[in-house]
């Protein structure tokens, strides 16, 4: 190897072991996410019913013919529980309500009780039921 050469291969590899032994700078960290914890609602212990704005009333009107249990495993948006009302109230009779009353009802119903696609299956069609023994039109 001439001297040049012998130069040239040592600066090179000291160059790269230089490079080698250095420490590289580990990248900044990302900054930490706030954590947000969401308080989960009171529940009442009697009634199961979350205890919101306007829950008493629902307990009240709700709670004398049937369970808190059959109010808190249903979802729906304001119509469906609107329709639910109705439905109550022709086939089941239940009472009317004045108006601030059944807003009240149904605002707490679809706050604390929204639709989840995760907890209800479809119905099922008509046609795939069996036939009603009960029904009088069959």
């Amino acid at each position: 190897m001439t001297r040049l050469g012998f130069i040239i291969a040592a600066v090179t590899g000291a160059t790269l072991l230089g490079a080698c032994s250095k420490e590289e700078a580990a990248p900044p960290a990302p900054a930490a996410k706030p954590v947000v914890v969401v308080a989960e609602p009171e529940v009442d212990p009697v009634t199961g019913l979350i205890m919101a704005e306007h829950w008493e009333i629902v307990r009240a009107n709700c709670t004398p013919c049937h369970s808190a249990k059959l109010v808190t495993q249903q979802r729906g948006t304001a119509q469906q529980w609107l329709t639910m009302i109705r439905w109550m109230q022709a086939k089941q009779n239940l009472w009317q309500f004045d108006t601030e009353t059944e807003s009240r009802i149904i605002a707490y119903l679809a706050d604390n009780y929204p639709p989840d696609a995760a907890r209800r299956r479809a119905a099922i069609p008509a046609a795939l039921m069996p036939p009603n023994p009960y029904s009088s039109t069959e």
